[in-house]
């Protein structure tokens, strides 16, 4: 079984182009908000190229960036010089943090689906267990997971988004696959890139695991956290099995 880390070097020269056709920055001002109104320093597991990272820092937010993937990076710190902000960007593995306790974070963020990657659950115990040990008591560990991933139909080949980038032209191919057992949706990427005559292809496969809510509440409250609240969508709004959008909010106790 691969690991939930492996192909994000390879998806890191993708990444924002996707985002920008899909999630674009919909989820950007909850996290800035969140963020803005803790009083205290912020960690971002799997910041990646700086989607989140960038608009929190701008918004005058002392947060550190942790990722596995340096071309994650690479492209998060040149998204932070364009910018002109400042943040801390780690390379590291979110099961392990690699921070003192003695400053601890009032903050930690886990955006689109980052637990996700994590394809056991051992995984899982080991990430909250060290987040738990990084934050502040009464801190804030704030999770956004992508609904239901197991109820997507399987395909094979299917053309998912096509447009410009830069001089020439991009196009996703995917295949999707399930492992029920795992609670595992396996994503085959297929990037084609067309310039002129040029033609350049990227294959990479990217493994998610979903658990329902009341799965992830569970393991939350055995890690030593408490529930404050489950959203549906970023603007608030209440949860249900049906939301686009699942995000919990819990407390260290």
């Amino acid at each position: 079984m691969a690991e939930g880390w492996h192909g994000w070097d390879e998806y890191a020269p993708f990444y924002d182009w996707e985002n920008a056709q899909t999630v674009a920055r919909r989820d950007v001002r909850f996290w800035r908000r969140l963020a803005s109104a803790q009083g205290g320093p912020v960690l971002e597991l799997g910041c990646g190229t700086g989607r989140i990272t960038v608009p929190v820092a701008r918004a005058g937010v002392r947060i550190v960036g942790i990722d596995r993937s340096e071309r994650m990076l690479a492209r998060a710190r040149r998204r932070l010089r364009r910018a002109k902000a400042a943040a801390r960007l780690v390379r590291g593995d979110i099961r392990q943090l690699p921070f003192r306790t003695r400053t601890p974070f009032a903050l930690v963020m886990a955006p689109y689906g980052i637990l996700q990657s994590l394809t056991r659950d051992r995984d899982l115990r080991e990430t909250l267990a060290s987040v738990r040990q990084v934050l502040r008591r009464g801190g804030i560990l704030a999770i956004d997971l992508v609904p239901d991933l197991p109820r997507w139909s399987e395909y094979d080949r299917r053309v998912s988004l096509a447009g410009r980038r830069g001089g020439g032209h991009l196009t996703l191919t995917e295949s999707v696959r399930q492992d029920r057992r795992r609670r595992l949706t396996i994503f085959d990427q297929e990037y084609e890139e067309r310039r002129g005559r040029q033609r350049s292809v990227q294959k990479f496969s990217l493994t998610f695991r979903t658990l329902s809510v009341p799965q992830m509440r569970r393991r939350l409250e055995d890690a030593g956290f408490r529930i404050d609240t489950v959203l549906g969508d970023y603007d608030g709004g209440p949860w249900d099995s049906r939301a686009d959008v699942w995000m919990m909010l819990a407390r260290r106790r």
